[in-house]
C-alpha cells in the first residue's frame, strides 16, 4: 500500500446562528504520488492544492455541510480544470442537503449574471454519502460511517490500512466536536461518538477537523463524562 496522509491547517470565520466564530480546520489528503482524496477542505483551495500539487483529485469527501466546508469545495473539485466535466466528484451527506442549498442560495443572490445564479441554485454535491459506503485510494480503504449529531449529515471516516480514524468536527481531542462551543444535538451526537467509539481498535488514531490528534482510546475513556455537556445543553 502506497496511501499516505497529508495535513493542511487552515482558517477563517463561520457564523451559525447570527454569531460569528474564528475555526481553525484541518484538511487531509490522502493517496500517493499519483491521485489523492480531499477530506474537508475549507477557507483556502490554494494552499490545499498546493500540497496536492500535480497529482490528481479523485474524490473530494465532506463530513458535514457547514459553510467552512462549502467555501472552498468547488475550486478543490475544480483543482485548476476549467470544464467541470473534468472536475473531482465532491461527496456529502444527504441529510445536509438543506444546508448545502442554503449556502449555495446565498451565492447566487450575490451574482449579478443570472445564468451564473441559476446555475448555483441548481447546484448538488456528486455522491451522497451514505453509512456503510466505501472509498478506495492508493491500496486504502475509507469506510464511511454517519454519526448525526454536529450536523443531521455528519460522518466520520474510518481506514483500517491507515491506521486511521477522521472524525470531522463530529469529535476533537478530549471533548465531542463543535464549533464555538455550541451543540446542534449533543445527545444524538454523543450517540454516535459512543457507537463509532465501541468496536474500534483502542489504538487507531483519531484525526478531527479541528486541533491535535488523539486516539480512540482515549475519547472512549473520556466518553462517558461528557454526559454532563449533555445536561447543560438541555438547560
Amino acid at each position: 500500500m502506497d496511501a499516505r496522509i497529508e495535513q493542511v491547517v487552515t482558517s477563517g470565520k463561520l457564523t451559525l446562528d447570527d454569531t460569528e466564530y474564528d475555526v481553525e480546520n484541518n484538511t487531509y489528503i490522502v493517496g500517493d504520488d499519483d491521485e489523492v482524496i480531499v477530506i474537508d477542505p475549507a477557507y483556502d483551495a490554494e494552499a490545499i492544492l498546493s500540497e496536492v500539487g500535480d497529482r490528481e483529485v479523485m474524490a473530494v469527501l465532506l463530513t458535514d455541510g457547514n459553510e467552512h466546508r462549502l467555501n472552498a469545495v468547488l475550486e478543490v473539485a475544480a483543482a485548476g480544470e476549467d470544464d467541470e466535466e473534468n472536475w473531482a466528484p465532491i461527496a456529502l451527506h444527504r441529510a445536509d442537503r438543506l444546508l448545502w442549498r442554503d449556502y449555495f442560495a446565498r451565492l447566487a443572490k450575490e451574482e449579478e449574471d443570472e445564468d451564473d445564479a441559476k446555475a448555483l441554485r441548481s447546484l448538488e454535491p456528486d455522491i451522497w454519502l451514505e453509512d456503510g459506503g466505501v472509498f478506495e485510494i492508493a491500496g486504502a480503504q475509507l469506510d464511511i460511517v454517519h454519526t448525526p449529531g454536529h450536523t443531521p449529515g455528519s460522518v466520520c471516516v474510518i481506514s483500517e490500512q491507515l491506521d486511521a480514524l477522521f472524525s470531522g468536527d463530529t469529535l476533537h481531542r478530549g471533548r465531542p466536536g463543535s464549533i464555538g462551543g455550541v451543540y446542534e444535538d449533543l445527545r444524538k451526537q454523543l450517540n454516535s461518538i459512543g457507537a463509532l467509539l465501541t468496536p474500534l481498535p483502542k489504538e487507531l488514531k483519531v484525526l478531527p477537523a479541528q486541533g491535535e490528534e488523539t486516539t480512540v482510546g482515549e475519547e472512549d475513556a473520556r466518553w462517558e463524562t461528557w454526559g454532563s455537556l449533555a445536561q447543560e445543553s438541555d438547560d
